[in-house]
């Protein structure tokens, strides 16, 4: 029996061809190079980097530019990748606030607002403010709402990535099961995407800091949730709802019935998150100081305080610090990360909280943990959001070659 060999396409094979010059274009600084280096770092013929650059340029998102004449032979060319040939958005959205950023093809942003919501505000009415608020950061970027490439929100609870459904969200009245993501792709024609604002946030680390392939990510503010890497890949769970750390309780006692989740909060974030710290302090603490957390009604006088030397300040951050510690070892024990990453409001602490906390943990677990802040503090879940939309986008830019 003769077996026919396997063979490329060649459509298929200048498609492969083209979209390795397209990566070697956009890894370089400026996203601009010759094309002998572009031969170079691919390893393709010279005609063969031509033929991709061609095709990249009938599509709109290269152009080709003559160097000065140096009076020694032909001018050299150079390609530049168009960044801004198309964009995308990223949206942050929660219970106290909407962040909405547009970036072009580089992940460069162009333009952001970042609105207050109303307490008590519902979903409806959420809703309703996101697109209006999307349709002013295009026209802010002098771009139609209707080009866009990729729109990606990140919210919190727990999300259906596949359904691109908010099944649960104790924190935004009336947000879960509104039809947002095809009211927004009827009206933008464009893929719309939904995902947690935590597990967006894990990406954006991955994406912005070292790419460990074992993560776990933790957000510290009003609330607490925790996005995990496992293998190079988001974990979200048989229903979406891993790594929901809010929701841990390590105060009721097992023989008593656990208290009901009335104010969207989970047992964990009502003992350390932002609010709870908050109580703590002004409860332990007296004088000057209690006075302080009254009038400024922020944990980061607290802080403040204890970076200073404050006793009570510091008695209250230790007693803080041992609460968190318990609540991330259950998550530690469990998954073995190689490192622990902990953004929002309360990452910016700084080594008054977090010394303590690693100190705790190192009590607690078997193996070291290295635990670092967050660079991107609250801009984690927006950036996240930008990558997936960029991703989105890379599909379609592949799709037209």
């Amino acid at each position: 029996m003769t077996i026919a060999p396997t063979a490329t396409g060649p459509h298929v094979l200048r498609r492969i061809n083209t979209t390795a010059v397209l990566d070697a274009l956009r890894s370089t600084d400026g996203m601009t190079a010759r094309v002998s280096a572009l031969v170079a770092t691919t390893g393709l013929s010279r005609p063969a980097v031509s033929r991709a650059l061609t095709a990249l340029a009938d599509i709109g998102v290269l152009e080709f530019l003559v160097t000065e004449d140096s009076g020694v032979g032909r001018p050299a060319q150079r390609a530049r990748f168009r960044a801004e040939h198309g964009h995308v958005a990223g949206i942050d959205i929660g219970p106290h606030k909407l962040l909405v950023t547009l970036a072009d093809l580089s992940g460069t942003v162009c333009a952001e607002r970042r609105v207050a919501l109303a307490p008590g505000v519902v979903g409806r009415e959420a809703a309703e403010l996101l697109r209006t608020t999307l349709a002013d950061v295009a026209a802010d970027a002098g771009v139609e709402p209707t080009s866009l490439w990729a729109v990606t929100v990140g919210t919190p609870g727990v999300v259906d990535v596949e359904r691109g459904e908010v099944v649960l969200a104790p924190s935004i009245p009336g947000w879960a099961g509104l039809p947002v993501l095809a009211e927004l792709r009827d009206w933008l024609g464009c893929p719309v995407l939904l995902d947690n604002d935590v597990n967006l946030a894990v990406t954006a680390e991955r994406w912005r800091g070292p790419a460990e392939d074992n993560l776990l990510y933790v957000h510290w503010g009003e609330r607490i949730g925790s996005g995990i890497i496992i293998d190079g890949k988001p974990h979200r769970g048989a229903s979406s709802a891993a790594g929901e750390l809010g929701f841990v309780d390590l105060t009721t006692p097992l023989d008593d019935e656990p208290e009901p989740v009335v104010d969207g909060l989970g047992p964990f974030e009502r003992l350390v998150g932002a609010r709870a710290i908050l109580e703590l302090a002004t409860e332990r603490c007296t004088g000057p100081l209690r006075e302080a957390l009254r009038s400024g009604g922020d944990v980061a006088i607290l802080f403040e305080a204890a970076a200073n030397g404050d006793e009570q300040a510091l008695t209250v951050v230790r007693t803080v610090a041992r609460r968190f510690a318990r609540g991330l070892a259950t998550q530690l024990l469990a998954l073995d990360p190689e490192c622990v990453v902990v953004g929002g409001g309360v990452s910016g602490a700084g080594d008054v909280l977090f010394g303590a906390v690693r100190t705790e943990l190192a009590r607690m677990l078997l193996t070291p943990i290295e635990l670092r802040t967050s660079a991107l503090r609250e801009r984690g879940v927006v950036l996240g959001a930008i990558r997936m939309s960029l991703d989105t986008a890379e599909q379609r830019l592949t799709g037209m070659l």
